[in-house]
């Protein structure tokens, strides 16, 4: 049974509570349900052992817990001899029954459903009549690992969610990421680490994701670490703050036999969960342009008073937008790089506007200026719209690390993925476009070697396309043009030195004159004797890092106002990155002679239609 026609049997709890529920309510009672049900199916195998096991070392005196623990095989236990199936055979005491069961899972499992407020609706179902019918509903299918792996498990979760979200009018791509994105962020955070993907390489690694949501970052890079080499250990770390969400991603590391004490519920921002600690890898699909009002005091307080020693030194971005705020605090979970070893590589996705929102000297400017001129910009990515389930925007991942390889040093990748993609056989919210497995694999090869590339059209004499575009890189070569053709290239990949991302914000000053037209003085104090300025014709420059300022000046400036200079101690450093700009294509329209054959044609084509409908 694959994950949709899964979702669509546990959907249809929702014609029993139909009624007795509005709408909105539906994931309160269907979400816990299905992670009980599967723990239910995770635990039915080791069931009789485990519970003789409790008899016996009960009966011992001695702390059950480890020899459980061990007998079920998993991170997680349930001590009660009952199951869902069974409490089917005691209608009139389902309840207590319920309550009894849950009771019984080991401390970890019973936070999960503490989580889902799971008591206060058994006790509604309960009044309304439906307890059984719906435990029933749940008892009847079979979630056991061998029959939904945790990958379709996954998927389940996150489909269930997102038609709540839908009918709640919430936010569904804060809970959780396409997968075919996760797939991409992966495959760049692990592809330049030989050590790790090396089959028989015993290592132990970590990854932290600090807006886990249902766990679907984790999950995936761990699957991906396992195929590649099973020896490697990748211990994993989250935070959430959607109590439904941290639940789910909880009930997944227990089945995982992930230690769950690693997973905090919480406020990354105000709270964080994990602090002082290091991790190897990370990974984050922080909200996209939601403000963060609510921990604005926590985090100013930890800005000024802890500057470069806390999370937050490079500056604050404006309250509007609190994605960057994400991106630092990612920054400072960084593990250092010691004598060559050591280091972290991690993957964010945000929107367009860290890229160039606010100017130099401004909170996102001084956060662009930090991890470009500390060089822990790999490589930005633009991904095609219509790819989340909440929004059509465009969106980028960032790839950072303190760990680069010597032939990235001081330069950063731009790879223009917008136009990989195909059309999703079925909407889902807004998302529309997915990426394939050769999109994904394209974008991954591009980064991994490093190279810039295009996008080759081949026109024939009559300007039809031949064949399909071709991506040329440098190793590649340029497809054969046709006698009397062309090719059209369009860049995808594009590599840039960090600091021609850089710019200096100049004042331009003019001076302040009199009726007679004359420079007017200053009268008093510093000001004296000095030449005074024009606040009217007061003007700034972005002058390019890469260029020197004098030259630019008097080349752009002084042969357009002789009289004018510049105000140093306003000079402003800043960093923007206009990711369209560098992409963009010059097509020169057509010829007038071209328009006006067109035309002439098209003229004829009328006058000739006109006497046909007269004769």
């Amino acid at each position: 049974m694959n994950h949709q026609a899964l979702s669509s049997f546990i959907w249809s709890v929702a014609d029993l509570l139909r009624g007795d529920y509005k709408q909105s309510e539906y994931g309160r009672v269907i979400l816990p349900f299905t992670v009980l049900r599967r723990l239910d199916c995770v635990l039915e195998s080791t069931k009789a052992a485990v519970l003789a096991e409790f008899s016996a070392k009960t009966k011992a005196g001695l702390n059950p817990e480890p020899f459980l623990l061990r007998k079920a095989g998993q991170s997680f236990y349930n001590t009660s001899p009952l199951d869902l199936v069974k409490l089917l055979g005691d209608q009139d005491h389902i309840r207590q029954n319920l309550y009894a069961y849950v009771q019984a899972f080991s401390p970890a499992a019973r936070d999960i459903f503490e989580r889902f407020d799971f008591y206060t609706q058994v006790e509604r179902l309960a009044k309304a009549n439906l307890l059984y019918l719906v435990t029933e509903k749940f008892s009847n299918i079979d979630l056991h690992p061998d029959v939904v792996d945790n990958g379709s498990m996954g998927l389940v979760f996150e489909e269930l969610i997102r038609k709540f979200a839908e009918i709640s009018n919430e936010t569904a791509g804060e809970h959780f990421t396409p997968r075919e994105v996760i797939r991409l962020m992966v495959n760049l955070l692990f592809i330049e680490d030989d050590d790790v993907l090396t089959p028989g390489s015993a290592v132990v690694r970590t990854i932290y994701d600090p807006t886990a949501g249902t766990g679907g970052m984790l999950s995936i890079a761990g699957e991906y670490l396992l195929e590649h080499n099973p020896q490697a250990r990748l211990t994993m770390f989250g935070q959430e703050l959607n109590d439904e969400s941290f639940a789910i991603c909880k009930a997944d590391m227990l089945i995982k036999g992930q230690p769950v004490e690693n997973i905090i519920v919480g406020n990354t921002l105000s709270e964080d969960g994990h602090s002082g600690r290091k991790f190897d890898y990370m990974l984050s699909n922080p909200p996209f342009g939601v403000e963060w009002k609510k921990v604005e005091k926590a985090v100013r307080q930890e800005h000024e008073s802890k500057g470069f020693d806390g999370r937050f030194g490079p500056g604050l971005p404006r309250v509007s937008d609190g994605s960057m705020l994400f991106l630092m605090h990612l920054l400072s979970k960084m593990t250092p790089v010691v004598n060559g070893e050591g280091g972290s590589r991690f993957g964010i996705v945000l929107n367009g506007s860290p890229l160039f929102t606010g100017g130099a000297g401004s909170g996102e400017s001084e956060i662009r200026r930090y991890v470009l001129e500390n060089d822990l910009v790999e490589a930005i990515v633009g991904l095609p719209t219509d790819m989340f389930y909440n929004t059509g925007i465009a969106t980028y991942v960032w790839i950072l690390s303190n760990k680069k390889p010597a032939d990235r040093k001081g330069q950063v990748q731009l790879i223009d993925a917008s136009g990989f993609w195909q059309k999703m056989r079925k909407t889902l919210g807004s998302k529309r476009k997915e990426m394939n497995d050769a999109h994904i694999a394209m974008v991954t090869r591009l980064f991994g070697d490093f190279t810039e590339g295009e996008l080759v059209t081949t026109f024939d004499v009559a300007g039809t396309v031949i064949g399909e575009p071709q991506i040329v890189t440098g190793t590649d070569s340029m497809p054969v043009v046709p006698e009397g053709g062309k090719l059209k290239r369009v860049p995808i990949s594009r590599i840039f030195r960090n600091e021609e991302f850089g710019y200096t914000t100049i004042t331009v000053e003019r001076p302040l004159r009199d009726e007679a037209g004359n420079p007017m003085l200053g009268v008093k104090g510093k000001q004296k004797g000095k030449v005074q300025s024009d606040s009217v014709l007061r003007d700034t420059e972005n002058v390019p890092l890469t260029e020197d300022i004098q030259a630019y000046f008097e080349r752009e400036v002084l042969p357009h106002a002789p009289d004018a200079w510049i105000d140093e101690e306003k000079s402003k450093v800043g960093y923007e990155i206009s990711f369209n700009r560098h992409f963009y294509v010059f097509e020169p329209p057509r010829s007038l002679h071209a328009i006006d054959e067109e035309l002439k044609i098209v003229t004829a084509n009328i006058m000739k239609m006109l006497e046909e409908l007269a004769e």
